[in-house]
């Protein structure tokens, strides 16, 4: 005799609610335990903050070949196979950022180590009084660098190997200024000048007449620099205004060290923190163009009976796609980089392709604004025009209010 089985009826752990499904339809709670391998609670993890799974690859191929699909999309309410768009625009965003950053600090690093390999191997050859065009010039320019000299010698008393490196420098300095007097047609320096008989040319335990009121005048100015008056805004809480009073005192440190830092180091640590600063504050920089954005497209387009949202929404999804644009942008110049030692024939191809990526970015914001308020393209040129006209203000100044934020890091 056969039998029939009946079901297992499960209810929701949570409510009771009779389940007819993986989530409970009455208080939303899943089926489904929490108390799983690691591994799992890995995807969780993932997927909750990036939403890495399917539907990263129903969404990204459209972002960068079809404008103004997804925005369609998610105005018919086909929205569960594609990633969010704040999702989506917020992690290309921080992608990006942190691509830009890794490059713009390999840059710094080529920069710093370029001068110490062959920029001062160049100096050395050159004469260091080449620019100089006359006698009196080739004077006062030697004048100058023994001064300093003197100062130098005045701050490494006492110190091995000091008093000899500054004879070396002075007797280099006094022979391009000769060296550059007889090119000039001039007579050349006579020997001993500028210096005490009998006594070194740079002597080390003393300074030249008035080379210590310069040095005391060069700290009194570097004391004025560092000083800062105290932010007092009234409307302000007072931890606002040390706030402000703190910050204006690390821009004028980093600026001043940025460019007349003691040594190459010092300058390039300044300029690092500089830029760590300022991307550091471009993610937050990006979600003020948001809604900044938005409102220009509900501005330009009132008439088109819209919601606010709407724009909000056509705002995300043009950043994502300009944020993934810049992105493989960057790849495709760094891959050109990479493989110039080794191939070099591939520069031009890539090249070609970071072009006409570029021009892409342009040519897709103007299809996808066609397409998604449906105006003529005469209209719909003449209001791209003026958008992205206004836009390009507002990011210039976003921009340079992150950067005046990055360099008081």
């Amino acid at each position: 005799m056969d039998q029939l089985d009946h079901a297992t009826i499960v209810h929701c752990a949570n409510c009771g609610t009779v389940m007819e499904g993986e989530f409970c339809h009455h208080c939303g709670q899943s089926v489904h335990s929490v108390l799983k391998p690691v591994h799992h609670m890995l995807e969780d993890g993932m997927d909750m903050f990036l939403h890495v799974d399917g539907r990263i690859l129903h969404t990204l191929p459209p972002l960068m070949t079809r404008p103004g699909f997804l925005t369609l999309e998610y105005f018919a309410g086909r929205r569960q196979r594609y990633v969010a768009p704040f999702r989506l625009m917020f992690v290309l965003c921080l992608l990006s950022f942190f691509a830009f950053h890794l490059a713009a600090d390999s840059l710094l690093d080529r920069g710093a180590n370029q001068p110490i390999s062959s920029k001062l191997v160049q100096q050395e050859k050159r004469n260091a009084f080449a620019a100089d065009a006359t006698a009196q010039d080739v004077h006062r320019h030697l004048e100058s660098q023994l001064a300093s000299l003197h100062t130098a010698g005045a701050q490494t008393e006492g110190l091995p190997g000091a008093e000899q490196g500054l004879h070396l420098a002075e007797r280099k300095l006094r022979e391009d200024a000769d060296k550059r007097l007889i090119e000039l047609g001039a007579a050349p320096i006579p020997a001993g000048a500028g210096s005490a008989a009998g006594t070194p040319a740079i002597p080390v335990t003393t300074t030249t007449p008035g080379s210590s009121t310069r040095g005391h005048a060069a700290d009194a100015d570097e004391a004025k620099w560092d000083e800062v008056e105290p932010v007092h805004i009234a409307w302000l809480p007072d931890f606002a205004n040390r706030r402000l009073t703190e910050f204006e005192r690390h821009l004028k440190i980093n600026l001043k060290t940025a460019l007349h830092g003691r040594d190459a180091r010092e300058r390039q640590e300044a300029r690092e923190r500089m830029v760590a600063g300022f991307f550091s504050v471009l993610p937050q920089s990006m979600l003020v163009m948001i809604p900044l954005f938005a409102l220009l497209l509900k501005v330009f387009y009132v008439f088109r009976r819209r919601l606010y949202m709407e724009h909000v929404i056509v705002a995300l999804h043009s950043h994502a796609f300009l944020f993934l644009a810049l992105l493989l942008v960057l790849m495709v110049g760094m891959l050109s980089t990479w493989l110039r030692p080794l191939a070099p024939w591939m520069g031009y191809p890539l090249g070609v392709v970071r072009f006409a990526l570029i021009v892409w970015m342009f040519a897709y914001l103007l299809v996808m604004q066609k397409r998604i308020y449906r105006q003529g393209w005469g209209m719909t040129l003449l209001k791209y025009w003026c958008v992205g006209w206004c836009y390009f203000w507002l990011l210039f100044t976003v921009l340079g209010v992150a950067l005046v934020l990055g360099a008081g890091h």
